[in-house]
């Protein structure tokens, strides 16, 4: 299983393609570690969109791209003499199984719940993570920001019990922000809304990701994967509006919709 000889043969012809560009391309010599994250996380996110799609082929060319960011970024690390490919390695190994002594040791836990919990507990024990929201990036997008917050409060059993109550919640902060846009009004285009509408729009967007968390629903994914819909949907709207001769922005709102609904059942 895993390759063996064809895996290490592999992984040290990818080592050593990153140290050539490393040496040899303009663009490669000039990257550090801050001028890279920005294409690994946009690295990610393809992967994550091949996995989403369930699209195998791409999956395997995106691993690859991410793969080599890990490689990248362990050589700058290695060029400062703060660790190599094989140290990212064996940290991670390390990690792994002592994070997994239901696995490695003795410790019995048979549901992914008490996995977790143990592995909230191993952090805080054996790896001095202090605090309620310990490593917390602030540099997540802020729906997985506000999830990873939200996990982290779980952990101390600050949670609700089923996905009612943040639904129910989810309900409450609604018509919380209905009751203010009545007060102070909606804003104009292109203008500051009130601090008290700010307020409520962010209540219910953390309140939806809790929601989403009990769900067992990534927001993230969820959201792209309604935004993907709602773009392919608007894309053939505009294109069945001009078969018939019409121009989408000369369009109505209600002639928009009616090709949206038009759309929506084609692809269906």
């Amino acid at each position: 299983m895993g390759g063996g000889d064809g895996l290490e043969q592999a992984l040290v012809e990818l080592q050593e393609l990153a140290e050539r560009l490393r040496r040899e391309c303009p663009w490669d010599r000039a990257q550090t570690a801050r001028t890279i994250v920005p294409h690994t996380v946009e690295e990610a996110y393809e992967v994550a969109d091949a996995a989403v799609a369930g699209d195998d082929t791409k999956l395997l060319d995106e691993l690859g791209d991410l793969l080599f960011q890990t490689v990248f970024l362990a050589l700058l690390l290695e060029e400062q003499g703060a660790g190599d490919l094989a140290e990212v390695a064996r940290v991670i190994n390390a990690k792994l199984v002592r994070r997994h002594p239901h696995v490695f040791g003795d410790a019995e836990l048979a549901t992914p719940a008490a996995v977790k919990g143990r592995w909230e507990e191993i952090k805080r024990e054996q790896e001095s993570r202090e605090g309620v929201f310990h490593h917390v990036p602030e540099t997540l997008p802020a729906l997985l920001h506000a999830r990873k917050v939200q996990r982290r409060a779980a952990s101390t059993g600050f949670d609700w019990a089923d996905a009612v109550g943040p639904l129910a919640k989810v309900r409450e902060e609604a018509e919380e922000l209905a009751a203010e846009i009545g007060a102070v009004g909606a804003p104009a285009p292109e203008t500051e809304p009130s601090p008290q509408v700010f307020g409520e729009v962010g209540d219910l967007l953390f309140t939806v990701v809790n929601l989403a968390r009990a769900l067992n629903v990534d927001p993230e994914l969820a959201l792209r994967a309604t935004s993907g819909r709602f773009v392919e949907r608007v894309e053939r709207a505009v294109e069945l509006a001009a078969r018939e001769g019409r121009e989408w922005r000369a369009l109505d709102l209600e002639e928009q919709d009616r090709y949206y609904r038009l759309a929506k059942e084609a692809l269906a």
